[in-house]
């Protein structure tokens, strides 16, 4: 994964460049957001400094929102339109890449699976 200023997100196909985009009609994770506060949390929890947040897979990194509550809702960032659709959940891979015990400190807070509604230029803040 690489960090990046700017992504071009395509309503119903996902982010352009990205290994899933346009990978079939109504994919549910044409995009895939993680909370900050979650992976700060996992690596105090799990005592892990030298791990990126890319290393989970996912596609935007976001704070202050809880993610499972947009899970069947529709929510807007920075005028582009998502629906939420499921929980993205930890898998055995979370041990191995970024520490054992990952995979179920994970569990219900792995991220957010979501489609494109309405597509543009998703720009990184701060």
């Amino acid at each position: 994964m690489v960090e990046a200023p700017e992504l071009e997100l395509v309503a119903g196909q996902g982010i352009v460049g990205d290994r899933f985009f346009g990978y079939k009609p109504d994919y549910r994770g044409q995009v895939t957001f993680f909370a900050e506060e979650v992976y700060a949390e996992l690596c105090q929890r799990l005592g892990v400094w030298d791990r990126e947040a890319s290393v989970f897979r996912r596609n935007i990194l976001t704070a202050g929102q809880d993610l499972n509550a947009l899970i069947g809702e529709e929510f807007e960032v920075q005028g582009l339109r998502f629906a939420g659709v499921a929980e993205c959940s930890p898998c055995y891979w979370m041990d191995e890449a970024f520490h054992p015990g990952a995979e179920a400190a994970l569990k219900h807070r792995g991220g957010l699976r979501a489609r494109v509604l309405l597509g543009g230029v998703l720009r990184a803040e701060g």
